[in-house]
């Protein structure tokens, strides 16, 4: 699906390079391919744009839809920045493989500076449940079958990425992207 404004955003928005990232936040490889995305944005910051959406595998991990519909809380109370707060934060908590007891979600929103209670409002009304079923959807249709699953997009070109790839190997493909 295209990049909308509905979606999570870091990075310049009209980079030449986008990074449409699938993501499980209890997935142990997402968790270590976190940082990497963060150096790529850090080190791409007019040229890549790094887009979050949801995958959750919830067949291994029962509670990363919970998380995910959380991390959607964030952004609804906080804004984009809040979402990526939100999630940096998450995924460093996380022991992941389904090992983050789901009471600690409204203390991540806190220590974020979002409002705890609205925070709980939001994630008990189930209000993205939908959104985040949807994402997963359009992962499986762009050919995911693990996490992460990224498909890197550079005008009508899209080269999908399995797996949590190390930053060589995405800074290679970013850099033969931006030399087209």
């Amino acid at each position: 699906a295209a990049v909308t404004d509905k979606d999570w955003i870091k990075g310049k928005k009209n980079a030449k390079v986008s990074i449409i990232e699938f993501s499980d936040t209890e997935c142990p490889f997402c968790k270590r391919f976190h940082p990497t995305m963060q150096r790529l944005v850090q080190e791409y910051p007019n040229d890549v744009s790094w887009v979050y959406r949801h995958f959750p595998l919830t067949s291994i991990h029962p509670k990363a839809p919970k998380e995910a519909e959380a991390t959607e809380c964030a952004g609804e109370l906080a804004g984009n920045d809040g979402f990526w707060k939100y999630l940096d934060r998450l995924f460093e908590v996380t022991p992941a493989n389904n090992g983050l007891d789901p009471a600690q979600l409204p203390q991540i929103a806190e220590d974020v500076g979002i409002n705890r209670k609205k925070f709980e409002e939001c994630l008990n009304s189930c209000k993205y449940a939908q959104k985040v079923q949807d994402q997963t959807n359009q992962a499986v249709a762009a050919g995911g079958q693990g996490t992460p699953y990224s498909v890197v997009v550079v005008g009508d070109q899209k080269i999908p990425v399995s797996g949590a790839v190390p930053f060589a190997q995405l800074k290679t493909i970013v850099d033969s992207a931006l030399q087209k």
